[in-house]
């Protein structure tokens, strides 16, 4: 596994045993739609993870067992590394990195702000709910990082796939730890609150 220090902040990149890398078809691949689609997606997610750094704290605040409260800590954090790992990925690619308002984020986000209003503090069925919304949030990043990759790896961009694929995987286990959390105690004592 590679690593590099950006900022105070690692990423890291895993190797993948099968290699799906294929060689761009033409020398017009970076120049070509494609391409445009895979930037303008990457900005996307780089406002969606840039606008979920700022969220996470007020989810971690609002939750009310501490099992939750940690696990939103915790993605907080890897959340900065996943938009440290975006800056990379732009930069290999040889693009400025910016974000592009990503309107599933912003409606995702607003949800989450929404079951925070309508449930009482200090319930479990307000953490339930939290859980509701922060699943919807990695299930919305796995379909990204995941369409990323296979484009990344279709272009010949491998340093970038194994960058997003990183991404991609550690969002997959943050949605089985979000998972772990509520069927460990949360869902069924919110259901006889």
């Amino acid at each position: 596994m590679a690593t590099t220090e950006k900022k105070g902040v690692r990423t890291a990149a895993k190797s993948s045993s099968v290699s799906l890398d294929k060689k761009p078809k033409s020398s017009k691949m970076d120049n070509s739609e494609f391409r445009e689609l895979f930037v303008e997606e990457l900005k996307d997610i780089y406002w969606a993870e840039k606008h979920l750094v700022k969220a996470l704290p007020k989810m971690k605040k609002a939750a009310t067992s501490s099992e939750l409260a940690a696990a939103f800590e915790k993605h907080a954090e890897e959340t900065e590394t996943h938009v440290a790992t975006l800056d990379q990925v732009f930069m290999l690619l040889d693009e400025k990195a910016r974000a592009k308002k990503c309107d599933a984020m912003e409606g995702l986000l607003k949800e989450a702000e929404h079951i925070i209003e309508n449930t009482d503090a200090g319930t479990l069925v307000r953490d339930a709910g939290l859980i509701l919304a922060a699943q919807k949030v990695e299930h919305y990043e796995i379909a990204t990082y995941g369409t990323l990759v296979v484009f990344a790896r279709t272009m010949g961009h491998s340093e970038v796939a194994d960058l997003l694929q990183y991404t991609l995987a550690n969002e997959k286990e943050t949605d089985a730890a979000l998972t772990e959390v509520a069927e460990s105690f949360i869902n069924e004592q919110a259901a006889s609150e």
